[in-house]
């Protein structure tokens, strides 16, 4: 990826504005940004959908996993090999293993994702036209060129700014969903 100086400017801070979210409020605020999004048509009708396994102060997704395989929905999440990002099935949380970054991820056997109805994605900023801002290495733009999936992206509100410095290869957000707000940004 392109370095950009404005943009790691804005990364830094907003990483450190919300890594300084107390675990209790983390988790109050992750369980309505949750609930929400459980109450959207979007995700009642997924059949597939991308998660993300949450680390640090991201919106905690651990919970939410557990109740879509409940469902019966089709959960996947990241891996990457080979400075690549593919998602892979999950049925069961207890059998993840530590990946590349340390996060929980499937094994290499398990079922490879090709496409979603909806992927969860991470980040570290947003704005309200759903540019988002992730940890700088490209993977998640990279692989949404070629997932037509809905793109959900679930952020605190105080990760919301103004604007977010744009590049040519970003990709917009779908819909936001923060403790306080449902926005749809297509």
């Amino acid at each position: 990826m392109t370095s950009n100086p404005e943009k790691a400017a804005l990364r830094k801070h907003l990483l450190e504005k919300r890594d300084s979210t107390s675990f209790d409020l983390m988790e109050i605020h992750s369980e309505k940004i949750v609930s929400k999004l459980m109450k959207t048509k979007v995700i009642s009708e997924a059949e597939s959908v991308g998660c993300y396994y949450s680390i640090g102060s991201e919106v905690q997704t651990v919970e939410l996993m557990s109740h879509l395989l409940n469902e019966k929905k089709s959960v996947s999440l990241p891996i990457i090999s080979n400075n690549t990002m593919s998602f892979r099935i999950v049925d069961d949380l207890s059998k993840l293993g530590k990946g590349e970054f340390d996060i929980p991820e499937p094994k290499d056997n398990a079922p490879i994702q090709e496409k979603h109805d909806v992927i969860l994605v991470p980040c570290v900023g947003l704005d309200n036209e759903g540019n988002r801002i992730g940890y700088g290495q490209g993977f998640y733009d990279k692989y949404l060129v070629e997932d037509n999936a809905i793109k959900i992206a679930l952020s605190y509100s105080k990760q919301i700014v103004k604007s977010i410095p744009v590049s040519a290869q970003d990709i917009k957000m779908d819909w936001i969903i923060t403790e306080k707000d449902v926005i749809k940004t297509s």
